[in-house]
Formats: structure tokens, sequence, C-alpha cells
């Protein structure tokens, strides 16, 4: 498998997928094309959103076809150079990805080498679940259960800090809910600016600040870029 799995799109101030290009630039290199799944765009259309990414890969000579101009989405899929899928609404996503038959697709493509890049929603949609995503359930999916390429759950955007005046809950109480309910389950935090890369059945942490790793039982704990990770895939 390849994945590039990047926790929010555009870092305060910045362009549009101005940080993570390099990394994407390497990791699809000799890719001329690619599949693109704009189902998380909820208030702005998907050619917009197509437009958007194919506005910034194509600076790095990459052609951007979306999924929802297709008649058959799945043959699409089966026959990408590679998958990218953006980020927004995580359940508007999953409800349409489910709806196409995009999820068995895209994972057997995975499973056959196919370069997977996605982005906040996009990643959520890599793990097992959409069950550790941010968003709101604006719409209902069939259910909960996503693509399946990795066997952790990823919460990206992990935020530390709980607003001042804000009693709610914060980010880490809500995982140590998760994995309360879910005790089989690894749950990282991706804070802003990082992202994971697999390949070679090896999983980097790339980015300036740690990730956060949860799983019931166990205290929590946080790793950097270069520190091992293979503990997420053991069960």
């Amino acid at each position: 498998m390849k994945l590039l799995l990047i926790s929010n799109s555009t870092n305060a101030g910045e362009e549009y997928l101005r940080y993570p290009m390099p990394q994407i630039e390497q990791f699809l290199q000799g890719v001329r094309e690619i599949v693109f799944v704009p189902y998380a765009a909820v208030t702005f259309s998907y050619a917009a959103y197509e437009k958007k990414v194919q506005d910034r890969l194509g600076e790095i000579g990459i052609r951007v076809k979306s999924v929802h101009r297709a008649k058959d989405p799945v043959k699409m899929i089966r026959e990408a150079e590679a998958i990218c899928v953006g980020g927004g609404n995580t359940f508007a996503l999953t409800k349409k990805m489910q709806e196409q038959g995009l999820m068995k697709a895209i994972l057997k493509k995975i499973k056959a080498g196919t370069p997977y890049v996605g982005w906040s929603a996009g990643s959520n949609v890599s793990c097992p679940t959409i069950c550790t995503t941010n968003d709101m359930p604006i719409v209902e999916p069939e259910s909960f259960r996503a693509i399946g390429a990795i066997p952790f759950q990823i919460n990206p955007h992990y935020l530390d800090a709980n607003p001042e005046g804000h009693a709610g809950e914060t980010r880490e109480q809500r995982i140590l809910e998760y994995i309360e309910a879910n005790p089989r389950r690894w749950v990282v935090g991706l804070r802003e600016g990082c992202m994971l890369h697999y390949e070679n059945e090896q999983l980097q942490l790339i980015g300036p600040r740690p990730m956060r790793i949860f799983r019931k039982g166990q205290p929590i704990r946080e790793v950097v870029a270069g520190d091992d990770l293979s503990f997420l895939f053991n069960k």
C-alpha cells in the first residue's frame, strides 16, 4: 500500500494545499492523472472543488478527474492511476461513497498498490470507521464503516487546548470516550501541519508537531517524526 494521510489541507495564513505540496509531489512522482473524490464538499459545488484541486496539482503536472463526472464512478476508480479524497464533511463524503460503492473499490485499488492521498475527511475515510471525525452528522450514511485501509483511527486537526470560556469536552476527552467504547482500537491525534506516510510496510510521521496516541488501558503518549509506529498495526 501507498498512503499519504494529511491532517489538514491548509495552514493558517497559507494558500490552499501549499504546505503539503512537497510531500504530495514526491509521493505522486511519475503520476500523470489522479482520480479525485469531491463528495465532502457541501457549501460549494463538486466542480468548484475539482478546479481548486486541479489548480494546485496542475503545478506539478498532474491532471485531476473527478468521479462526480463519471457515468460509472467505480469503473473510474478501477482504472485510476492514483486516488485523491478531499476534506470537508466526513458524513456527506461517506454517504455518497457508500451509495456509489466506492469504499470497496478504493480498498481493492489501495491493496493493489495504487497511491492514495487524503486530507482531513479524506484521511478519516481511510480508517476502519469515521467515528473519530470532528464533523457534524449533517446527513446519515448507511453505516460508519469506511475504507479500512489502515487498522487504526485518525483524528485529524487534533487540538490540545480547550477555548477560554468553553465548558464542553476537550478533544482528548472525546477520544477517551471512543476508546472506552472501542477498547481494541488505536486512535492517533494528528495535529495540523502533519501527515502520515505509509509505503513499503513502513509508517512514518511527517511534520513539526508530535502525534498523540490513545488506547484503552495504556497511558496517552506522544510520538515524533522518526519514531517507530509499527505498533499501530498490532491488534
